[in-house]
């Protein structure tokens, strides 16, 4: 690969239910701290989330946070937080050559939802529908809110992939860096889902929303007694350029993109399909040049879902056979399924393993579906585990309509 195609994170900005920057969400991860507890939403009443509680107007006035969406806040927080991480300066960056790629898995839903909810009260009279509608709803509203916020005039766009999302704005950011179209890029995905409450009614409906009586245990990927999916709302957005530019300004680098993988199951609306599964994470190992004995850190896809769960396993088993050294975590265990952002919070709150050796546990983990045993790749349970050197990362995403995405992370080498 020539060294101009070598990509690399060089900022990282987020938020998610168990911290506002990467090391307070890593060492919640390493201490074994769930963020999901009760949360109430229209029509439904009390159900479990994980929800965030960072500070919006950091960089945002407070009309502009009304005016905006909250996957747009999110966004805007996020991205400033990476730039800044990145140790840019920020006012002789060219905006024309910067990149916003966003993932999602939703968008518009939310404001929808309260528009109606708001001229209920007046015999549905639209003359009350707010003139903000269209703005806040269309579909790449998040990114054009960083752009906004930030004076970027160069590309921008929302990728619409389920629960795939947050891995292919990395890929996408990667794309574009390599075509030369841009020079930097922001990238990674969002979720504003908890907001809207169809999202847990359709849960519910399905029988795949998770309950119990102590919230902190309720999601529980791969456990016997696991009964579906805490909702969550996040982002993680990261700073993504060339190793030639990074190193040139002397940045700090997390590491660096090794390979990707996207294909589509075209079997079921919903139900996954390992096989498919499986192609997707052999065809990134392919393109990262390595073996799958070469990973050190798996970070599934998990959702606590029955089937879910046991198709990942499948296909890892499949894919990975007896690597015994394989360490099998899920962030989801501690933060529920933050949808569009959950491909990029896995795969951040793993990196620092490149510098402490750890791979955080999956927790609530009490007893292991037989279904959902990998064989020799175990799965890290509810406390971490001690790797040594960490090099490769590998981060499932996956989503409804049957949308895969792998995405593999090496450890930084000159």
């Amino acid at each position: 690969m020539k060294l101009r195609d070598r990509i690399v994170i060089t900022g990282v900005g987020l938020t998610c239910p168990i911290g506002n920057s990467l090391p307070e969400f890593r060492a919640n991860l390493l201490e074994g701290r769930s963020g999901v507890g009760p949360f109430e939403t229209r029509y439904i009443g009390q159900v479990l989330a994980g929800v965030c509680n960072y500070d919006e107007l950091k960089y945002q006035k407070r009309k502009e946070v009304r005016r905006g969406t909250r996957a747009g806040s999110i966004s805007i927080f996020c991205a400033n937080e990476a730039v800044r991480d990145a140790g840019l300066d920020w006012s002789t960056v060219r905006k024309d050559r910067v990149g916003v790629y966003i993932g999602i898995t939703e968008h518009g839903n939310v404001e929808t939802e309260n528009e109606i909810f708001e001229i209920s009260k007046y015999n549905y009279d639209t003359a009350f529908w707010s003139h903000h509608h269209n703005p806040r709803t269309v579909a790449n509203s998040p990114a054009g809110e960083v752009t906004l916020s930030l004076g970027i005039s160069g590309p921008h766009y929302t990728i619409g992939a389920a629960c795939a999302a947050g891995n292919i704005g990395f890929i996408q950011g990667t794309q574009m860096l390599r075509l030369d179209e841009v020079d930097m890029a922001i990238v990674g995905g969002v979720s504003e889902s908890i907001h809207t409450f169809g999202i847990f009614a359709s849960f519910k409906s399905q029988g795949a929303l998770a309950s119990h009586d102590e919230p902190t245990k309720a999601s529980r990927p791969f456990d016997q007694a696991r009964n579906g999916i805490v909702v969550a709302e996040g982002g993680c957005l990261c700073v993504l350029e060339r190793l030639t530019d990074a190193q040139r300004r002397g940045a700090k680098i997390y590491g660096e993109i090794a390979g990707y993988a996207i294909n589509s199951d075209a079997s079921d609306f919903v139900l996954p399909n390992s096989g498919r599964q499986g192609e997707c994470m052999k065809q990134a190992l392919v393109r990262a040049g390595i073996s799958p004995r070469d990973v050190d850190i798996l970070s599934s896809h998990a959702t606590a879902t029955e089937q879910g769960d046991v198709e990942e396993c499948l296909a890892i088993k499949e894919v990975f056979g007896n690597h015994e050294r394989l360490a099998v975590n899920n962030t989801k265990s501690f933060i529920g399924h933050a949808m569009g952002a959950a491909g990029a919070l896995e795969l951040l709150g793993n990196v620092p393993a490149f510098q402490d050796g750890l791979a955080h546990a999956t927790i609530n983990l009490d007893n292991l579906d037989p279904a959902c045993d990998c064989g020799a790749p175990q799965i890290v349970a509810n406390r971490p585990r001690s790797m040594g050197q960490v090099n490769y990362i590998l981060n499932n995403s996956f989503g409804m309509l049957g949308i895969n995405s792998v995405l593999i992370v090496k450890r930084f080498t000159e």
